[in-house]
């Protein structure tokens, strides 16, 4: 069982710090070692009144190798409450990635709908037809070759960042779907991580906001490119 980083608890609601590589919750091929299923095996005693039965409360999922901060409910009321607030795009969520490529824009905001490939079912792809989907991004850092940038993002399509990224031409760095994947790190799988959520607590009516620290591997990338910087 993967330890699961549990930044806080209540009655009502479980704020996770997903590790990279995790899948949210069971679907094709893999029932086991999900985050779900870690969360039901701790949480068994607090979860096992609601609703007769073990309802695991996943509000919202972000991908298996994007790591961060996931909102789990522990009751119904919860439940309806966060979902509500999310549809709303009441739910602030900022995400910090690492793109190829040199941004020049210092701000920008990326409005191109969103729906599943028609080529391909296992992904997304920018499509007139498709979805509304608007992502907001600054830039923190400019490297040799890469960007650091802070995305924001007004409504959560599936594989939203990583798409648009794709498509502007700064796919993320190890994005195996997006982007050949290929880089000099050795990154497999996404440089995405869900930095913050702000979002109004469902019993106390109160604004809350978390924050996850940046993962280690993500820390150790940008020293290195740090220090290409000062060997310049």
């Amino acid at each position: 069982q993967k330890d699961i980083n549990i930044l806080y608890e209540d009655d009502d609601i479980i704020v996770i710090n997903k590790a990279k590589g995790m899948v949210v919750h069971p679907g094709n091929g893999n029932s086991n070692g999900t985050l779900v299923n870690a969360i039901m095996a701790k949480c068994k005693d607090s979860l096992s009144g609601i609703g007769g039965k073990i309802r695991p409360g996943i509000v919202h999922r972000i991908d298996k190798d994007t790591t961060g901060l996931l909102i789990i409910a522990k009751n119904d009321k919860a439940h309806i409450d966060i979902s509500n607030q999310i549809k709303n795009r009441e739910v602030k969520k900022t995400y910090l990635a690492l793109v190829r490529g040199n941004v020049k824009e210092n701000t920008a905001q990326i409005n191109m709908p969103i729906r599943r490939s028609t080529k391909d079912r296992k992904k997304m792809a920018v499509d007139k037809k498709g979805k509304e989907a608007i992502t907001e991004f600054k830039v923190l850092k400019r490297y040799q070759g890469y960007t650091y940038i802070e995305l924001d993002i007004k409504t959560g399509r599936t594989h939203q960042i990583r798409v648009h990224l794709a498509k502007i031409s700064f796919p993320i760095v190890g994005d195996m779907v997006y982007s050949n994947g290929k880089n000099p790190f050795n990154v497999v799988g996404q440089m995405l991580h869900a930095a913050k959520l702000e979002f109004v607590h469902p019993t106390t009516n109160q604004k809350v906001t978390f924050e996850a620290p940046l993962p280690d591997y993500f820390l150790n990338i940008l020293k290195e490119l740090d220090k290409l910087l000062f060997e310049r």
